[in-house]
């Protein structure tokens, strides 16, 4: 149970939510929770249940969560995310480079007109 209730803290902590907004959402005391997280506390299943839907996943993916391949998950969205914004940054720069072109169009045709 150790290996879950770490399992569980990750998930928590990557959430960015303390243990008293978990044990409010699980209505359960805080203690109770702690006990979890640390291993000291068996899970039954109504509530492991409970807090596979707390964390969006099935009670399979938690008991079966790897932090390396969550990891690896993530690398690899950020990786895509980085690509996307390298192409808005050419994207941004070819349209800099139109609106200087067409301001220095419109600047000589101002200057043959006077």
């Amino acid at each position: 149970m150790k290996t879950l209730g770490k399992k569980i803290r990750l998930l928590r902590h990557q959430k960015g939510w303390s243990q008293e907004e978990v044990a409010k959402r699980l209505d359960i005391s805080i203690p109770a929770f702690s006990k979890i997280e640390t291993g000291i506390t068996d899970i039954n299943l109504s509530r492991l249940e409970q807090i596979a839907v707390l964390f969006e996943m099935s009670v399979v993916q938690l008991l079966t969560y790897n932090e390396g391949e969550q990891d690896q998950k993530i690398a690899s969205e950020l990786e895509n995310v980085n690509k996307k914004l390298m192409d808005r940054e050419t994207e941004v720069i070819d349209l800099q480079k139109k609106v200087i072109e067409l301001f220095e169009e419109l600047r000589h045709k101002k200057a043959a007109t006077a």
